[in-house]
């Protein structure tokens, strides 16, 4: 357990190096499979685009590169990112060969709705992942009970081209409000978040991620009885009618020492490559996360909620053709 946990941390620290040393370039191309078949990766690089520092895809996507430096002939190095839409585009773009996404940011790609502007991406997908909870905290004396209430307050929305800037929008828009003008909008990762809300310049602050979320638990615990999880349910028809991937669950009470269980929405993660990713890499990737998924685990406790029996229901996102290899394994 302790070298495990050590290499981690070590992985972790190289998500920082990686990002500052390279501006999230991927270190070189890994080309060719193994062999017709072959589930064993080919020598080479990868680099793994993540998220937010203190983010939950942050400390996953380490683990998971230090997971296969290990344990495959390839080896992997993580990035600091802002996260969905930024992965998708740096991954086809040729920045990164393995990308975080929430589902519905990877469903606008390969659709080219939105943020993709027309232009499907071609991307596919290695696995489904955990789910990100849509976390909406905000300071108990903000007026805000509601995202409604949100109207001319001041709201982090999350890092510009993240899945969380793009749920933060869509909420507000389900309740009548135009995320450019209605809200003073803060486009804020996740530290400048929380220094926010515990400095009072920010009333509140959306945030989709894994539970717990350790920015997040910093929050709660500096500001206790001061900030709350506001419900937002009730906004879930008309997110469904974008994307029927969201659906309602609980923050538990004991995740963040708050007082009661807050309704939410959430959204599957999935794990993207673009389509030319070869498949032995892709098989033996997908295959590994299964095999040793109690170690990425002892990095998380979101990693609990990886499923094998989920990990196809990646639609619209394909799947990648060496991930249906390991899954059928």
């Amino acid at each position: 357990m302790r070298s495990w946990n050590l290499r981690v941390a070590v992985a972790v620290l190289a998500v920082g190096l990686a990002a500052a040393g390279c501006g999230g370039k991927r270190e070189a191309a890994v080309s060719g499979d193994a062999g017709t078949g072959s589930c064993e990766a080919a020598d080479g690089r990868i680099t793994i685009a993540t998220g937010n520092a203190g983010g939950v895809y942050y400390v996953v996507g380490g683990g998971l590169a230090q997971l296969i430096s290990d344990n495959t002939k390839l080896k992997a190095t993580a990035a600091e990112t802002g996260a969905s839409v930024q992965n998708i585009q740096q991954l086809v773009a040729g920045n990164y060969d393995v990308a975080f996404s929430l589902a519905d940011t990877a469903a606008d790609a390969v659709n080219g709705k939105d943020a993709f502007d027309g232009k499907p991406q071609k991307v596919k997908a290695l696995t489904r992942l955990y789910s990100n909870y849509t976390q909406v905290l905000v300071r108990t004396d903000s007026g805000i009970d509601s995202v409604a209430d949100m109207k001319g307050k001041r709201i982090s929305t999350g890092s510009p081209k993240s899945g969380t800037e793009v749920i933060a929008n869509r909420l507000l828009a389900a309740v009548g409000l135009d995320p450019a003008a209605d809200v003073r909008a803060q486009r804020l990762d996740l530290t400048k978040t929380a220094d926010g809300m515990k400095d009072g310049s920010i009333d509140g602050l959306v945030w989709s991620g894994g539970l717990p979320t350790a920015q997040m638990t910093d929050i709660t615990t500096s500001l206790k009885g001061k900030v709350k999880l506001i419900d937002i349910s009730g906004q879930l028809d008309a997110l469904k009618k974008i994307n029927p991937v969201y659906d309602v669950a609980p923050v538990p009470a004991a995740t963040y020492g708050l007082a009661a269980d807050v309704p939410t929405i959430v959204v599957p993660n999935v794990l993207l490559v673009r389509e030319d990713f070869p498949a032995a890499n892709a098989c033996a990737i997908t295959k590994l996360i299964y095999d040793r998924k109690a170690d990425l685990e002892k990095v998380h406790p979101a990693a609990k909620d990886i499923t094998k029996s989920k990990a196809a229901e990646t639609d619209p996102v394909p799947l990648h053709p060496g991930s249906e290899q390991a899954l059928r394994g």
